[in-house]
């Protein structure tokens, strides 16, 4: 059975473009709808095509974009992802992104038009990542994947261009990273040495899902020497202790850093006994940096800290986030001794959809 959605009364409007794909392309760019590569037109034929993969009626109202507040429609979001280049078998994940960013908690609205330069990091769990080639091994986060690259794309297309938070406009990202076009992966399942991330955030083990996180960058941790995991833990929190990092902004909002094992710092870890659970608290009880070192630098430094901070002394030993569970924890990459991990967006809660 369909999702029930309210309607909007009408669809997208037609334009009758003649020429070449390449001056179509001109044109789409001088309107400032693309991202500043070629885009495929969305042509009729091509939209009702993907339309076709969801049972989500085209006029489904998914919610609102702003900083414009242009409304999100199925149909709109066909039109993003073609353009993007997505196949029909990607139209439901690309659905179930929207969705997620547009979830109250992730606070789409705050990534738009921040200096921060966030954008969304999407990550598939489930059988769906394996059915659709979506990546999770070597070179997760490089290019060569067509379905990493078109479905994330198709959500910052739709973002941008509902939301009207272009280069020109309402973005203000001081620098900004790539994930402002593109960042999409899912989980190395083969080399995941504890249950999927999808069953760990709660959802039945046959289910699969996206989940968003709002991330900053990405902070790559390389650990050649030490062969343990209690050895490859503190070289991952050595990285994260950082008064430069976003992270000790986080404390008030509840914003989850993504943390990206390599399979194998991942074996290692779960075979010196750790589970999930417990990476996550070594993280929060390691992970900390005295209050005086911190009190007056990064983000709370030039406002105010949050009340439960405010007198506390200089030894005081701060954590990342707020509690443990705020640490999302996926296996994905290569062979190789690299980790990483994204500082995720302070004003920003995890969010999470069931791909349907």
């Amino acid at each position: 059975m369909a999702e029930s959605l309210p309607e909007s009364d009408e669809l997208a409007s037609r334009l009758e473009l003649a020429g070449s794909v390449a001056r179509i392309n001109d044109y789409f760019h001088q309107q400032g709808w693309t991202d500043g590569l070629p885009v495929i037109p969305p042509t009729e034929d091509l939209v009702l095509e993907m339309l076709e993969a969801s049972p989500l009626p085209a006029k489904g109202v998914l919610g609102v974009f702003p900083p414009l507040n242009g409304t999100a429609t199925v149909e709109k979001v066909a039109i993003n992802s073609v353009m993007a280049g997505c196949t029909p078998d990607y139209f439901p994940v690309v659905l179930a992104a929207v969705k997620a960013v547009l979830q109250p908690q992730f606070n789409v609205g705050s990534i738009t038009t921040t200096t921060g330069g966030a954008a969304p990091v999407v990550i598939v769990s489930g059988s769906v990542a394996t059915a659709l080639g979506i990546h999770g091994g070597t070179a997760v986060f490089g290019s060569g994947h067509r379905a990493n690259a078109t479905i994330g794309r198709a959500l910052r297309l739709t973002m941008r261009n509902l939301g009207g938070a272009t280069a020109d406009t309402m973005e203000k990202s001081t620098q900004g990273w790539p994930g402002k076009y593109t960042m999409c992966f899912a989980e190395n399942q083969e080399a995941n040495p504890w249950e999927p991330l999808h069953v760990d955030l709660g959802y039945p083990a046959g289910a699969s899902t996206v989940t968003v996180v709002a991330a900053r960058g990405i902070h790559t941790v390389a650990e050649d020497t030490q062969k343990t995991g209690e050895g490859v833990l503190e070289t991952l929190v050595s990285s994260m202790k950082n008064a430069g990092i976003s992270g000790y902004s986080y404390q008030s909002r509840g914003a989850s850093p993504v943390i990206v094992l390599g399979p194998e710092h991942a074996r290692e870890i779960a075979a010196d006994g750790y589970s999930r659970r417990d990476v996550r608290e070594y993280l929060f009880q390691n992970a900390r940096m005295p209050f005086g070192e911190v009190k007056d630098r990064g983000h709370y430094g030039a406002r105010s800290w949050p009340a439960e901070y405010e007198g506390q002394s200089d030894d005081f030993m701060l954590p990342l986030v707020m509690d443990p569970d705020k640490f999302i924890l996926v296996v994905a990459g290569g062979d190789g001794r690299h980790s990483s991990w994204f500082p995720a967006w302070s004003a920003t809660q995890v969010a999470t959809e069931v791909i349907g």
